[in-house]
């Protein structure tokens, strides 16, 4: 079913204090669940150039997802029409996108704890490079739980993860493009450095 996703990040620094957060504020905890991505392409590029996304996810289950551009954006958020659909078998749903000329572009990894309260998810994610919250709802839910959980508007970050990893691979010239935790178990540095480059900035 296609839905229009909206939803903000931010940069987190104290998982327990957020969590502890969440709950005092009504939300119900979910699943921690550790996630392998996969995102495929074709030979041209099409999709990212068209700043489109397919992704094949594992966690407890396997999801094919396709992401685009809405008409209509609301530059406050980050938006995007999305069409999800589970699928039984991971290996087998790789084997098929390929056989349609799809290859795997990039895998990103990520552990996702999720909280809701009513409609609005909040997700916290540990990328291999940094601690993150999503809040992803109405827009209304979203401004209102920013102001709840002490969040400041205007550091919220519009970009995806593998944009925001772009950033950091430019600046720390990373040899390789998949965001494994294997592959930043030796590199040491400070998200914070970054912050101004992500985050919205805006009031």
């Amino acid at each position: 079913m296609e839905q229009l996703e909206t939803e903000v990040k931010y940069c987190i620094t104290d998982i327990k204090a957020l969590r502890d957060k969440l709950i005092l504020i009504g939300a119900q905890a979910g699943r921690n669940l550790f996630e392998i991505n996969v995102r495929f392409d074709d030979k041209n590029q099409t999709l990212f150039k068209n700043k489109s996304i397919l992704r094949l996810r594992k966690d407890e289950k396997t999801t094919l997802t396709f992401k685009s551009q809405p008409e209509t954006k609301d530059s406050r958020f980050k938006t995007l029409n999305e069409f999800e659909i589970e699928v039984s078998d991971f290996s087998t749903a790789c084997h098929i996108l390929e056989l349609l000329g799809l290859t795997k572009q990039q895998i990103y990894e990520k552990w996702r704890e999720t909280f809701i309260i009513g409609n609005t998810c909040f997700c916290i994610d540990k990328m291999p490079f940094g601690d993150f919250l999503e809040i992803e709802g109405s827009s209304d839910e979203i401004v209102k739980y920013t102001s709840m959980l002490g969040l400041e508007w205007n550091k919220r970050i519009l970009l995806n993860y593998l944009e925001i990893y772009e950033i950091i691979k430019q600046y720390l010239n990373l040899p390789f493009s998949d965001i494994t935790f294997e592959n930043f178990k030796n590199i040491g540095f400070d998200f914070s450095q970054f912050l101004t480059s992500v985050t919205s900035g805006d009031i």
